[in-house]
């Protein structure tokens, strides 16, 4: 049987630069791979393979297309705001142990910032 390696999250567009800013600068991904066509972010942390289904994303929101675990959420959260992205839900801490704000990318995808406590 094959064993899944990886698992990829593509977001259509008609300007990859857009991403630029929201995956590269702020969130200091490095680009992995650029084609023009496509153009793919990374570092070189060893990831889990995890996909999630839900019915919602927690506290009645709506369930995140992406979800993306970082170190330090606090800064992230301002920097997002102070870059203009659409924060959907607050900063907040939840009582499941975690620390989280919902926010748009460039392409309208709601993704979930998340920092585990």
């Amino acid at each position: 049987m094959s064993k899944v390696k990886r698992i990829v999250t593509n977001i259509s567009t008609e300007n990859i630069q857009q991403s630029t800013l929201f995956y590269g600068e702020i969130l200091g991904l490095d680009v992995l791979m650029d084609h023009g066509w496509i153009k793919t972010y990374g570092n070189d942390n060893q990831m889990q393979v995890q996909i999630s289904v839900a019915t919602e994303g927690g506290n009645g929101t709506p369930v995140p297309e992406l979800s993306i675990e970082v170190e330090a959420i606090g800064e992230l959260y301002e920097q997002m705001k102070t870059a203009g992205f659409e924060i959907v839900y607050p900063f907040t801490e939840e009582e499941w142990g975690g620390k989280r704000f919902f926010v748009k990318d460039p392409f309208g995808k709601i993704v979930n910032i998340l920092q585990h406590i």
